[in-house]
């Protein structure tokens, strides 16, 4: 068993696309209304099935939060035919691996498995979606697992509070991108079973979600196979979804957050940015490659390697459905101040508002982003993801490969621009994240 490990593993990371920067796919949909994405890749015996609903942690109601992600463990559970606690030993005793995350827009499911093994995986996948345990025992054991995973990941986590967007609250007035996306542990301790049910109910349907299968396999047997498992899988009304409007800031907020688990405090600029579906989404990863990816990025530079005021640097977004969060940070070093800070990156941040950045500066951005492109689908787990990521929340499937283009197609005059809009000091939020004494 050791030794068909290995070889999965080893077939996870040699499981290239022969072109890899063209993704094949073809998708359709069910009588159901769940839609499907198959991605053929022969070159390693590997398949990922995997399937994403579309719901989050902003789909949830005030007072029962945190229900989305609870849905991540509590479907691990077991089913009608999957015996309590036998998911993951099902996978494993197959050669197979398997996981679940979640964000404010979605829940995604996969296993991958060796490729003699796909119909096991879209029976395991059907299996969830039809008759999963969802009783008080299950209710009661995965509550402890999320408030465990609370303090590991937040609680006790250094910065964990930036890391995992618990200071949202202070981008977001209305959204409910402001929550939590773990939820208030309050909410699930007073949640009813039914409550539970209710949601399942009300978001775990064929018509809310989009099946990927990507890898070794063959399409016409496959096809059959998703058609026996999933389609007599009966759709449901979905719930309507209302879009919540969230105010533009006219004037800049400073508030502080304390983190226990600190030594050292941090200053966040924290914006909040268009939807993953805006092209100036694209151009503001392009600005945080510009700012601090790497050693040579402008804000690492002058912080950290010239005049050695930080001990680190950060800036990265946060790409979602409806709006997208944007944040640029560093931690100081020996007596800077966080104010110094501000006034240093605000230099950089108005170089790139009132000047164009060079020809060599834009390429060295286009090659990183081919870097990540080629990694992001190195293996059928990513491609899976992509796809199903992009027929979801995009609304086109084929932006996986419209990436690069896009990122390519980007002007000088964009970068500018795009900055000087969304970076104004008027539209952001200063967190003063300090050390908090236990």
């Amino acid at each position: 068993m050791r030794k068909r490990v290995i070889t999965l593993a080893s077939a996870l990371l040699l499981g290239l696309s022969a072109n890899a920067q063209k993704v094949e796919f073809e998708e359709y949909d069910l009588s159901n209304g769940m839609h499907v994405i198959l991605h053929q890749d022969n070159s390693a015996p590997v398949v990922t099935v995997g399937v994403m609903y579309h719901v989050g942690s902003k789909d949830e109601e005030d007072g029962k939060t945190g229900m989305a992600h609870f849905y991540e463990h509590l479907l691990f559970t077991g089913t009608k035919n999957i015996g309590r606690g036998e998911w993951n030993k099902i996978e494993a005793a197959n050669g197979g691996t398997g996981n679940a995350n979640t964000n404010w827009d979605r829940t995604y499911y996969y296993e991958t498995f060796p490729s003699n093994n796909l119909q096991l995986g879209l029976w395991m996948e059907s299996e969830r979606l039809l008759h999963p345990i969802i009783d008080q025992k299950a209710v009661d054991t995965q509550n402890e697992v999320v408030k465990e995973e609370k303090r590991q990941r937040m609680d006790n986590a250094p910065y964990g509070k930036i890391i995992y967007g618990d200071v949202y609250s202070h981008i977001f007035d209305k959204h409910n991108y402001g929550r939590p996306m773990i939820g208030y542990i309050k909410d699930l301790d007073a949640a009813k079973l039914s409550e539970f049910q209710d949601f399942y109910n009300k978001w775990y349907m064929p018509n809310n979600a989009v099946l990927v299968v990507a890898g070794d396999f063959e399409k016409a047997s496959t096809k059959k196979l998703i058609k026996d498992y999933f389609e007599p899988i009966p759709a449901r009304t979905l719930p309507k979804r209302d879009k919540v409007v969230e105010p533009e800031r006219t004037q800049e907020k400073r508030v502080k957050e304390y983190d226990s688990n600190i030594q050292l405090p941090a200053i966040l600029l924290a914006h909040k940015t268009p939807s993953m579906k805006e092209r100036d989404s694209k151009v503001l990863d392009v600005i945080s490659t510009i700012l601090s990816n790497g050693k040579s990025s402008r804000l690492y530079k002058k912080l950290v390697d010239d005049k050695k005021k930080a001990l680190q640097v950060f800036s990265f977004a946060r790409n979602l459905e409806d709006y997208s969060v944007y944040n640029i940070g560093a931690i100081p070093l020996g007596k800077t101040s966080l104010d110094d800070l501000i006034k240093e990156m605000d230099e950089e941040i108005e170089k790139l508002q009132t000047e164009l950045i060079s020809d060599r500066d834009l390429q060295k951005v286009r090659n990183k982003f081919e870097n990540q492109f080629v990694a992001s689908n190195s293996s059928v787990q990513g491609i899976a993801n992509s796809l199903a990521r992009n027929y979801m929340l995009v609304g086109n499937t084929n932006q996986i490969n419209k990436e690069l283009e896009v990122i390519n197609s980007i002007t000088k005059e964009e970068i500018r621009d795009v900055a000087k809009k969304y970076l104004a000091k008027n539209r952001r939020v200063v967190i003063e994240y300090l050390p908090k004494k236990k």
